[in-house]
């Protein structure tokens, strides 16, 4: 069933600024100062259980901040049936708490009973892009709402590619009517490993289609050549070069929600907001440009 078919929401309702990922070492501190940010962003498999301090603190920061769900487990790019017990999950969680945008990777995770803690690639085929339609209708049509498709970070290519990374995106949104999710880190990291342009990338991106835009940290690291080799590692501030490449996709989206990802080796909440002032002066100067 296509989204033609289930209620409409826009891409995304959350406001053009930017928002954190919501860390439980920071509940008691957002609670306490109430600080002045766009939202929050919460992995959905976190919160599926049905109570306890999660649910507790959430609901109280949910009370106060628009919210970004941020799916890591559906697996929707895998060669098997999405697990049906994992969206009924996750339909009760949207329903409890009515995010503003909700949001899966491009990549897979699962193999038959197997659960990897890693957001694999896919390749960029006909049969994976049928697939992935299916899976992301099967998705919009039990929540009732559209999702956004996040870019991969990618660190190896598959010889039966036949469609480029953008096509397979756009031919996606066509076939499903989803939005998407621009992670700029990962645009970086996906052109050095492969050795394309970054700036090249973005430009041809379908930027009429996003609600959201990820920013984050890499780490730097060298492949078996001897190349450099970037992980998508999400623990260290943002680069200079990934802002200056949001910076360029604001000149042609235009003012967008920005979270700034940082879930390793999470510092304190100051440096955090400090990261979101940096992404909010960003928008607030395409506003006026606009």
């Amino acid at each position: 069933m296509s989204l033609t078919s289930v209620v409409r929401h826009d891409i995304s309702a959350l406001p053009a600024r930017a928002g954190l990922g919501l860390k439980p070492q920071h509940y008691a501190e957002i609670l306490a100062t109430s600080p002045r940010i766009g939202f929050f962003e919460v992995h959905a498999e976190n919160y599926m259980g049905a109570g306890g301090p999660p649910h507790r603190y959430l609901e109280q920061i949910r009370a106060r901040y628009p919210l970004s769900l941020h799916g890591v487990g559906l697996s929707i790019g895998g060669d098997q049936p999405l697990d049906r017990e994992h969206i009924a999950r996750l339909q009760r969680l949207v329903e409890r708490y009515h995010p503003e945008s909700f949001s899966e990777h491009l990549a897979w995770s699962t193999h038959d009973t197997i659960f990897l803690n890693d957001l694999l690639p896919v390749p960029y085929d006909r049969q994976t892009l049928r697939r992935v339609s299916e899976h992301i209708d099967q998705v919009q049509s039990a929540l009732g709402r559209r999702m956004l498709l996040e870019n991969p970070s990618t660190y190896v290519a598959f010889e039966q590619t036949e469609i480029s990374e953008i096509e397979f995106l756009s031919e996606v949104v066509h076939r499903t009517g989803c939005g998407l999710l621009l992670d700029v880190n990962n645009v970086f990291v996906s052109a050095t490993n492969h050795t394309y342009d970054a700036t090249a990338y973005l430009d041809a991106f379908p930027v009429e289609h996003v609600g959201e835009i990820h920013l984050a940290g890499f780490a730097e690291d060298t492949d078996d050549h001897g190349d450099p080799l970037l992980i998508d590692a999400h623990g260290t501030p943002i680069a200079d070069v990934v802002w200056k490449l949001y910076e360029h996709a604001l000149e042609r989206i235009g003012p967008v929600a920005t979270l700034i990802e940082w879930d390793n080796d999470v510092p304190s909440f100051q440096v955090l907001l400090d990261e979101t002032r940096k992404a909010d002066r960003a928008i607030a100067a395409m506003a006026m440009v606009a």
